[in-house]
This record gives structure tokens, C-alpha cells and sequence, in this order.
């Protein structure tokens, strides 16, 4: 059975297609100022959760819930991504991305701001899940319109900028949410504040984001139009795309989101420390999350051009290998002041930011640029899954043995178990880069000598 990303194509020599350029074409937008408004967008969409994270505490002590519902409402809203990004994605085949960006990321923010209302759990994890749905339109959308302003030379160093500026709000924001975690109904503001931006966003989005055009960067630049072109045959070309079903295998099975969601509460019920003393850790996470993501997608691009063939899958593999050191160096010792736990937290930080400026390139390289979003829809889904799974297990776990315990498990030996399963990457990989690589020659080609016979 094939397993390319493309059906196979005749080979066409490389000589016969220009260079790519490193400026933007005629007429790009200016892809580093899209490039940080899309960062913001994620980054205000991701308030939401931080609200839920940082506050659990004083929530957890105003409604009455024990440990296991966070791990609920955790589940709750990526089980809603899983479902709601595809649909999202094939919403934007039909209107212009932007506007979905709009509605999905930013005007969605309504039910959000409607989560402080909640009386209950029940209503808490009602909206909760209905706001996620709209969210889950964000993490593929903004990725397709990363690889359409940037080439495969800079998408590493880009989607590292990307998650950068997505996870500066957490630094900005997480000390403030804990402040109002000794206001009463605190974190009824919080979810107010944050659905406020997110609407505020969407207008952003709608008065200054420029879609670029499906495969702009890649020689097939056709426009939005291009996205009509999928077909039944191309997405199931997608499903045999083995590199994609293993990364998503291994998105699946990952325990690295875990700390970014109990985190907070792991200090507060194993360490002792108050809801606003342990929410300082987050700016210490953001410092080196930020830091991790620009030197990361630079050295991954790096290492990319020295090693083509197996440079991003040897770098994802020794960052997953490096996470399951450092949470386990920050779960299971008692350091005891606060200011240790920020070195070691912002360590954690700073081995998991590398992983989106390596495995967001990898897919956009294996997949062709119409089919992009689709593909990380797919991603992403499955990655939400996975983060649901180990939530809820995180949860009950942590209620029956302790969140240390939990910890132990799924973010120490599921990790290393996950960076073992990424040395099935490395084969795949080199043929479904290669088929993509040929399908784009053979398009640049057939373009050029149409535009010489006209």
C-alpha cells in the first residue's frame, strides 16, 4: 500500500525549477507583522484554558469540586477540539479563512466571558466545552497560514515565533489570575477578562489579517481557490501519509500537557504553597517557553539544513527524551522554596517549548499545501484526545494516589516510552518529504512552461 503524501508522480529534475526566494512575493502581506498577530490570537485563546489552570484552586473551593474535576472540564474541552477542528477547517474550504479565524477565535470569545456566570459544575463544564469548540478552529488555520507566509527553510524559526508570542499572555497573565484568587469570586473576572479580548481579537483579525493564498511559499501559489481542489482521492492520500499517522500516534500517547494543566494545583496540594504564591511559577515558565521557542525553531532550521533527511526527527526525539528528565527533576523532588520550583518549572518550560518550531514543519513538509489545514486539524484533534485522556487520568489518579504519583507515571515514563516511538519516524519521513517535494516541482514546472507557451 502507498504511503506518500501524493500519488507517485514522474521525477522531475530539480535544475528546472527556480530557487525559492527568502523575500515574500509581489504583493505578500508582511509576514513577520501577520505572523505576530496570528501569535496573538493564539495567545488570547489560550486564556481560557490559563484561567481554569491558574484559578482551579479558588474555583475549586468556590463551587465544592475535588481534584478529578478538573481533569473533567480539561477532558471536556479537548474532546471538543478533537470534533469541532476538522469542521472549522471545512468551513474555511467554503469562506474566506479569515473570517472563520474571526468568528471561531475571536468573536467566539462570548461564551468564554459566559463561564463566569456558571452557578455550578454542570454549567461550568457546559460552556467550557462550548467555548473550546470554537477554539479548536485556531491551532489549524493559523498553522496553514504560517506554511503559506513562510518557506520550508524558516518555517521552524516561524513556528517557533508563533507559539513564543501565543505563550507570552501565560507570563503576563498568570500572576494577575492568582491575585484574584484572594478576591472573592475571582475567577469569575478572570473568565470575563479573557472572552473580553478574545472579541476583541476577531476585530482585529477582520480589520488587519491578509490571507496570503493557499501554497503561496511553495511555488503553487493559486489563492484561496486552491483549497477547492481537495478532493476524496487527495484526502485519503492524506490518511496514508505515515509520517502524519505517526506523529499523531505520538501526539496521542503524549504526557507533556499535563503540568501546563495541574501544574498550579501540584503546588498548591503537594507542596503547600497558596493559589497566588504558586501562580508566580508561570511567568518563570513563560521566560524560558519563550526563549525555548526562538532558539528552538533556529536551531531546529539549523539543523535541518545541515541534516535534511533526519535533522527535525532526531531533534523531536532528544527534546521529548529531555522533557521526561526535567518533569520528573520537577515532580518528584521536594525543592522546597518557591523560587526553586521557578527554575525547575521554567526548565520543563523551556524543553517543551522546542516542539512546536519541529513537529508544525515537519507535517507542513509531508503534506501538500491544500491539505495543510487538514492536516493539522487531523493533528490536532487527536492531539486534544490525547490531552483529555491523560487529564482524566491525571485526575483520577491524582485523587486516589497523589498528583506526584500521577506525574510519575505520565509525565516521566509515558514520555520516555513516547520519545522510543518516535525512531519509527525517520524512514517514512525521507519518502513522504521527497513525494511532496517531486508533486511541487512537477506543479512549478507545468506552470512555467505554461506561461511560456502563452
Amino acid at each position: 500500500m502507498p504511503t506518500d503524501a501524493v500519488p507517485p508522480v514522474p521525477p522531475v529534475p530539480v535544475r528546472s525549477v527556480p530557487p525559492p526566494t527568502k523575500a515574500p512575493p509581489p504583493g505578500a502581506p508582511r509576514r513577520w507583522r501577520q505572523l505576530a498577530l496570528l501569535g496573538g490570537l493564539l495567545n488570547v485563546d489560550n486564556s481560557e484554558s490559563s484561567v481554569q489552570s491558574v484559578l482551579f484552586p479558588a474555583l475549586r473551593a468556590s463551587l465544592g469540586l475535588p481534584l478529578a474535576a478538573l481533569g473533567q472540564l480539561v477532558a471536556a474541552s479537548k474532546l471538543a477540539h478533537a470534533v469541532a477542528g476538522p469542521l472549522w477547517v471545512a468551513l474555511a474550504r467554503r469562506w474566506p479563512r479569515k473570517n472563520v479565524l474571526a468568528v471561531c477565535c475571536g468573536f467566539w470569545g462570548v461564551w468564554t466571558a459566559a463561564m463566569g456566570l456558571a452557578q455550578n459544575f454542570v454549567q461550568l463544564l457546559v460552556l467550557g466545552t462550548i467555548a473550546s469548540a470554537g477554539i479548536a478552529g485556531g491551532g489549524p488555520l493559523v498553522n496553514g497560514l504560517v506554511a503559506d507566509l513562510f518557506d520550508d527553510a524558516d518555517r521552524g524559526r516561524a513556528a517557533g515565533v508563533l507559539y513564543g508570542i501565543a505563550a507570552l499572555g501565560l507570563g503576563i497573565t498568570g500572576p494577575l489570575l492568582g491575585l484574584l484568587s484572594d478576591v472573592e469570586n475571582g475567577w469569575r473576572y478572570g473568565f470575563f477578562a479573557s472572552g473580553t479580548v478574545q472579541v476583541v481579537f476577531g476585530v482585529l483579525i477582520l480589520a488587519f489579517l491578509r490571507d496570503p493564498g493557499v501554497g503561496a511559499r511553495d511555488g503553487a501559489g493559486s489563492g484561496p481557490a486552491a483549497v477547492a481542489r481537495l478532493t476524496r482521492a487527495q484526502f485519503r492520500g492524506l490518511l496514508r501519509n505515515r509520517t502524519l499517522l505517526l506523529i499523531c500516534v505520538q501526539r496521542l500517547t503524549t504526557g507533556q500537557f499535563i503540568l501546563i494543566s495541574f501544574g498550579v494545583t501540584f503546588l498548591v496540594d503537594e507542596r503547600g504553597f497558596t493559589n497566588a504564591t504558586a501562580s508566580l511559577v508561570t511567568p518563570a515558565v513563560t521566560v524560558t517557553y519563550l526563549l525555548g521557542t526562538f532558539l528552538g525553531g533556529f536551531v531546529a532550521d539549523r539543523v535541518h539544513r545541515r541534516h535534511p533527511r533526519t535533522g527535525r526527527i532526531a531533534a523531536m526525539q532528544t527534546a521529548i527524551v529531555a522533557y521526561a528528565v526535567v518533569a520528573y527533576a520537577a515532580t518528584q523532588i521536594d525543592w522546597g522554596p518557591m523560587w526553586v520550583y521557578m527554575v525547575v518549572f521554567g526548565l520543563v518550560g523551556g524543553v517543551q517549548s522546542v516542539n512546536p518550531g519541529i513537529n508544525r514543519p515537519v507535517v507542513m513538509s509531508v503534506v501538500l499545501p491544500e491539505l495543510r489545514s487538514a492536516a493539522f486539524a487531523l493533528m490536532l484533534s487527536v492531539e486534544a484526545a490525547g490531552w483529555a485522556i491523560s487529564s482524566l487520568l491525571v485526575g483520577y489518579l491524582g485523587d486516589a494516589f497523589g498528583l506526584q504519583t500521577a506525574f510519575l507515571w505520565l509525565a516521566v515514563v509515558l514520555m520516555l516510552a513516547n520519545g522510543a516511538l518516535v525512531t519509527l519516524l525517520y524512514r517514512p519521513y525521507v519518502r513522504d518529504a521527497a513525494a511532496v517535494r517531486s508533486e511541487l516541482a512537477r506543479r512549478a514546472a507545468a506552470t512555467i512552461g505554461g506561461a511560456k507557451q502563452a
